[in-house]
C-alpha cells in the first residue's frame, strides 16, 4: 500500500470519527427537558382529573421538605438520591412522560438526568422548581391530596 492511499484511508477514517462525535452532540450533553412553571400549571390546569394529567409528577426532595407541602398533582416523593434505585415506584414505561421537581431545580435536574440514563425518554426538570412555583403565585397542596 502506498502512503499516499494509507493517508487517504487514515484520513477518511478520521472524518467519519468527527462527524460521528458532532453529530451525536456533545459528551455529556444534557438529555432531558425544561419546564417552566407555568407550563406545567397549564398541564396540570387542562386536566380533568389529576390521575389523569398524562404524565407522572415527582417530588424529588427530601420527605420532611415533601410533608410542608407540594405542587397539587404530586404523584410520588422519591428522594433525588434514591431515584436510580426506586425509579421502577414511579409506574412508568420507558416513553411516558415524567416531570421532576425540587427546591431550586438542582437535584431534580440530577434526578431527571439520572431517569433519561436509565432509558426514559420523555423526562422533564421543572426551571426553578417549588420556588419558582411559590414566586408565581401557585397554591400548594398537602402530600396525598
Amino acid at each position: 500500500m502506498t502512503h499516499r492511499r494509507l493517508a487517504l484511508q487514515i484520513g477518511a477514517w478520521l472524518g467519519l470519527a468527527l462527524w460521528c462525535l458532532v453529530e451525536s452532540g456533545p459528551v455529556g450533553a444534557y438529555h432531558s427537558y425544561l419546564l417552566t412553571v407555568q407550563q406545567l400549571k397549564a398541564g396540570l390546569s387542562k386536566a380533568p382529573t389529576p390521575s389523569a394529567k398524562g404524565f407522572f409528577l415527582i417530588d424529588v426532595r427530601s420527605p420532611e421538605e415533601h410533608g410542608t407541602g407540594v405542587i397539587p398533582g404530586t404523584d410520588h416523593n422519591i428522594e433525588f438520591t434514591e431515584i436510580k434505585a426506586r425509579h421502577r415506584e414511579i409506574g412508568a414505561k420507558l416513553d411516558d412522560h415524567i416531570v421532576v421537581y425540587c427546591q431550586s431545580g438542582h437535584r431534580s435536574n440530577i434526578a431527571a438526568e439520572t431517569l433519561a440514563d436509565l432509558g426514559y425518554t420523555h423526562v422533564y426538570n421543572v426551571a426553578g422548581s417549588m420556588n419558582a412555583w411559590l414566586d408565581a403565585g401557585y397554591q400548594v397542596a398537602q402530600p396525598g391530596r
